[in-house]
């Protein structure tokens, strides 16, 4: 029983330090910059692409075009919506346009804690193809 105990606990001592390398590896620059997942990093490129004042259905055409991953429009505002309350995207309301019946439309613009997330996620990228660029070109 003893001996149980006394290697349970030498296993975590072993878990934490890995954990700790883990924390040290990670570079300055991105210690504070949010993550955020594969749909989030393509609306955060599209506004990049587009630049600011883009509106929804811009960003939806851009990544179809792109990537060719046909994403519903209510997809694609969910996403601005958990980007903009996250604070890495702002939005403003544009002026109304005969073209839209005198409706407006919803403009966004990429904020630092979204290109902070966006270089993160690029970074990790790249750190994780260093080597294998030839092999992935080819999948």
């Amino acid at each position: 029983m003893v001996g149980q105990r006394w290697r349970s606990q030498a296993e975590k001592r072993k878990k934490a330090r890995y954990i700790l390398n883990d924390v040290r590896q990670i570079k300055p620059q991105d210690f504070y910059a949010p993550i955020v997942g594969e749909f989030e990093q393509l609306v955060l490129l599209a506004l990049v692409r587009l630049g600011n004042g883009a509106y929804g259905a811009a960003i939806r055409r851009e990544i179809r075009d792109q990537t060719g991953r046909d994403a519903a429009i209510g997809t694609v505002y969910m996403a601005l919506g958990r980007l903009e309350e996250k604070k890495m995207i702002a939005s403003y309301v544009g002026n109304p346009t005969q073209q839209r019946g005198g409706r407006r439309r919803r403009h966004y613009l990429i904020d630092t804690e979204g290109e902070k997330a966006l270089g993160r996620a690029y970074r990790a990228i790249l750190a994780m193809a260093a080597g294998h660029e030839t092999q992935i070109a080819a999948l």
